[in-house]
């Protein structure tokens, strides 16, 4: 509760001089990504500096590390603690189906506790509209709720009838918002193929916003051979793909940038002349990273992906074992020459390099019109008018 009374003592309008972000804005935007790795959070970066560029006050809400990225990048805006769904995740494909099944009752009772959540801080803190990046209960029936998802037809790997129960459960609560915002390309199928382009639609209307990032183009210099590795996503997948790193690079003959994805964390890994260990790095420094690096191995959390085909850099992606998701993007944009994608089991970072410097990468053209820019101007003139 302390960042609830924190964030009404800061936009109180009787106490001058404690509200410096709410000066000639027009609309208050709640925005919330879900706390499934850092990648919700990651792309809900590119969302924020839009509606803060079409002068909206933002506020955010989330949780550990997601709250830690969020406050880095937006120190100076009003945060909301929000609890996550928090699943638990197994150290194998298998596993992980089996928690997600005894999970299911505990996320259903999150959902509807963000929902009453959402009813509360919306009059609290008089929200004008929410953007919620895949969590299902911030929706309004008074007030204008986006949903953000890359993932309208989720993969199972249960065959096609539990495929289908699947996406008709996931549009339930899909349409219960007011309009649905998709990350990819309308045409060509995307960076994201089925996921992205299913066959039917939710209700609502849909938004294809284009593929967007937090990175812009540098002109650094690639250096030779230099590695960039982002660790991400659930435990215990995250630490079991960090020490099977750190075991490959230790007959690594070239310079390396390992990122651990733990925000917020102080338990550190030495780092040596020619590896170099980071727990987090901020959205500026990876920016630069990325440039410098002639690969980049990464999981393959569609956040990275965009980041990676913003920046038309060569990639090697590990899918996290578990999530077919992951499996189906890995294995669609190997095939489609956007990346190269090799299995956790059988990753070996020799052969994989091997395999990336015969592979042909072939990347998308960009559009000439963003239209994340053009989504979001439509929406705050709709938020305005109502």
């Amino acid at each position: 509760m302390d960042h609830f009374f924190e964030a009404d003592q800061r936009i109180d309008p009787s106490k001058p001089g404690v509200k410096p972000w709410l000066s000639g804005r027009q609309a208050r935007i709640l925005v919330a990504p879900l706390d499934w790795g850092l990648g919700h959070a990651a792309r809900c970066i590119p969302i924020i500096r839009e509606f803060l560029r079409q002068n909206c006050d933002v506020f955010l809400c989330g949780e550990g590390a997601q709250e830690a990225l969020l406050k880095e990048e937006f120190p100076n805006l009003p945060f909301l603690n929000l609890e996550g769904y928090r699943i638990k995740y197994g150290s194998s494909g298998l596993h992980l189906l089996g928690n997600l099944f005894f999970q299911a009752p505990g996320i259903l009772k999150s959902i509807k506790q963000e929902n009453a959540w959402l009813k509360e801080m919306a009059v609290r803190h008089q929200l004008d509209a929410v953007i919620s990046d895949n969590r299902f209960g911030l929706w309004h029936e008074t007030i204008p709720s986006v949903f953000i998802t890359h993932q309208l037809r989720i993969k199972t790997k249960l065959g096609k009838l539990i495929g289908n129960l699947v996406q008709k459960r996931n549009y339930h609560y899909i349409n219960k918002f007011m309009e649905c915002w998709v990350p990819d390309s309308e045409n060509n199928a995307g960076l994201a193929g089925e996921l992205s382009h299913p066959k039917k639609l939710p209700g609502i209307a849909v938004k294809y916003t284009g593929p967007f990032s937090r990175f812009v183009l540098h002109d650094e210099p690639l250096r030779k051979n230099h590695l960039l590795i982002i660790l991400s996503g659930p435990e215990p997948q995250r630490t079991i793909l960090e020490n099977k790193i750190i075991q490959e690079l230790g007959t690594y003959s070239a310079t390396a940038t390992v990122v651990r994805g733990l925000p917020g964390t102080k338990n550190m890994i030495p780092s040596g002349n020619m590896i170099r260990f980071y727990n987090h790095l901020p959205a500026e420094e990876l920016n630069r990273e990325m440039a410098l690096a002639e690969f980049v191995i990464s999981r393959t959390g569609y956040s990275t992906v965009m980041d990676l085909v913003t920046l038309k850099k060569k990639s090697i992606l590990i899918p996290t074992p578990g999530q077919p998701e992951q499996e189906y993007l890995g294995k669609y944009l190997d095939e489609k020459k956007m990346a190269v994608c090799i299995e956790q089991k059988a990753f070996s970072l020799s052969a994989a390099l091997q395999k990336a410097r015969r592979f042909i990468f072939q990347f998308p053209v960009e559009e000439e019109r963003h239209p994340l820019t053009v989504t979001i101007k439509n929406f705050v003139e709709t938020v305005i008018r109502r």
